[in-house]
Formats: structure tokens, sequence, C-alpha cells
């Protein structure tokens, strides 16, 4: 069988069919993963901590009492930033430590 100049009568459709659910199924169960996975970031020693989910949503933002006494505004914001960043970083590591296990992909 010829397709766009391409010679396909070598290729087992069972065979691709097969690997392609198998890779379906095996993404889908790394985003269920992922979905029920949550990172904690945290910034200034602990005074701000952050939670997302594996997929990158910001789930809770905790502000101790002491992050306030003292501080400005501005050094606030860059602390929440930081904690954010710090747990959205740890989603980002297992989203690539999963990936890489699913043949097929080429991620």
């Amino acid at each position: 069988m010829t397709t766009g100049g391409f010679d396909l009568s070598g290729i087992d459709m069972g065979a691709l069919l097969a690997q392609a659910q198998s890779v379906q199924g095996q993404l889908e169960a790394a985003q269920n993963q992922l979905a029920e996975s949550s990172f904690e970031g945290t910034a200034g020693g602990g005074l701000v901590r952050a939670t997302v989910t594996g997929t990158g949503d910001l789930d809770a933002l905790t502000i101790t009492p002491e992050a306030l006494e003292g501080t400005d505004a501005e050094i606030l914001a860059d602390l929440v930033v930081a904690a954010v960043k710090d747990a959205t970083e740890q989603a980002h590591t297992m989203q690539q430590s999963l990936m890489p296990q699913m043949p097929g992909l080429g991620l």
C-alpha cells in the first residue's frame, strides 16, 4: 500500500494501534498522578509556604505572622513569588520525570 509516496505495506497497523493505545494509557495515568499530587514550596526560611497541584495550580498560600513583622509589601510579594516558584518547579520536575518513561512520545 502506498500513501503519499510512502510504502506502508511493511507496517503492522494492529501493533501500531496497540502501541498508541498503550502510550495513551500511560499518559492518562501520568496526568492522573500529577493531578493527585501536591508540592509545597517555601521562601524566607519557611515564612511563606505555597502549595501547588501537580498540574501547577496554586492550591494554598500560607504567610506566617512573623513574615508580616517589619516586612514591607515588596519584600512580602517577593517571598510569595519565590515560594510559588519553588513549588511550581517541584511540580515541573515530577512532570519531566514521568514523561520520559513513555516510549514513542519523543519527549
